[in-house]
């Protein structure tokens, strides 16, 4: 039964081609989706002008895949002359630029296509340096997650986390961006539509699916990385050239105007500069006003860590306003976190005053 519904459901997807004629058609595989496909496919179809009307062909067919003008994740070819982007042959072994991690085919689609997809978004040519930072960018803090689920890879060593007796402490659901779509697939009990056209066409609604939800995902990274997260590169770099200013060796920084996503542009500028000063703490205003209370927040060892450089001295730790104005010699004070990495003041001179203070 199922073989003979899937060669009348290959035989419908030979019709519609046939009646789609001079219509762009993407392909990729049919039955059980994963993420990778379903994003490829979002960013040719919403990013790419030449496929923005493209019809999709979901089959396994080869002489259906080879008439369609793109193919993704399905026909065991990689080859971008002819826009064919399969990951699953032994053959296969690509990586991203100067990661690990092997390419699915929402790797693939990104790595050739992704500069395009930016470049239109800021309006700066393809090999732009701003364009090659959130090209960059978005791979490993999106895209990067997707090839490794896609390809059986975990983000931490097995063997390291067995040698180390590591055990979870509690089930964190499975969320991640590849369970998001793969529990958009039909339940294995779910009934199947006995007509091979309402089958397949079930199946592909599912599919279109899962492709805008991890599209909308994939969307709120772009903007978020054209339209906030390169802009603040220049306020963190002005106030990284800056910060001898505050302390001979550049351990304290200021974000003069208001508070910016600071951490992944200050540990690139560092690599930029391995001779200079380390920041240990980093100033800003609550928010853009005259009248702002002033944050002093210590820098973490790396992006992730939750273990400061440097963190604030143990004896302000938990402790707030005229208390611990007493404790600390420096008036205004708002508080002090009792893990010691983040405090306030209620001015920029005595928010200065705490990190000075507290490098001694």
């Amino acid at each position: 039964m199922f073989r003979s519904l899937a060669l009348k459901m290959a035989e419908n997807a030979a019709k519609r081609l046939k009646t789609d004629n001079g219509v762009v058609a993407i392909g990729t595989h049919n039955g059980h989706f994963h993420a990778d496909e379903a994003l490829a496919v979002y960013m040719l179809r919403q990013h790419i002008p030449s496929y923005a009307n493209a019809k999709l062909v979901r089959t396994r067919d080869p002489k259906l895949l080879e008439q369609c003008d793109i193919v993704v994740d399905v026909g065991g070819e990689y080859e971008p002359a002819r826009h064919r982007y399969d990951h699953h042959q032994r053959s296969f072994n690509t990586t991203f630029p100067e990661r690990a991690t092997k390419l699915s085919s929402a790797g693939l689609v990104y790595m050739h296509f992704g500069r395009q997809i930016i470049a239109r978004r800021l309006g700066q040519p393809e090999d732009g340096e701003q364009v090659g930072l959130v090209w960059n960018k978005i791979y490993l803090s999106f895209i990067e997650a997707l090839d490794a689920h896609d390809n059986g890879i975990s983000a931490y060593d097995p063997a390291g986390i067995a040698a180390a007796g590591l055990e979870k402490r509690f089930s964190d659901g499975g969320f991640t961006l590849g369970a998001m779509v793969g529990r958009l697939n039909p339940n294995w009990n779910d009934p199947i539509p006995e007509d091979p056209v309402e089958a397949q066409a079930a199946e592909d609604k599912r599919f279109e699916l899962a492709s805008h939800r991890i599209g909308e995902e994939f969307d709120r990274d772009l903007d978020y990385f054209t339209t906030a997260w390169l802009p603040a590169r220049e306020v963190v770099a002005e106030a990284f050239a800056a910060r001898t200013q505050y302390d001979p060796e550049g351990r304290v920084m200021v974000l003069k105007k208001q508070s910016a996503p600071w951490k992944d542009h200050l540990y690139n500028l560092e690599e930029q500069a391995p001779e200079s000063g380390k920041p240990l703490y980093v100033l800003y205003p609550e928010k853009p006003t005259p009248d702002a209370k002033w944050r002093i927040q210590c820098v973490p060892v790396s992006k992730d860590s939750f273990q400061s450089r440097k963190p604030l001295p143990e004896a302000w730790r938990g402790f707030r306003d005229e208390e611990l104005d007493g404790i600390s010699g420096i008036s205004g004070s708002v508080f002090v976190h009792a893990a010691g990495f983040i405090g306030g003041n209620k001015t920029f001179e005595g928010a200065l005053a705490m990190a000075q203070k507290a490098l001694l």
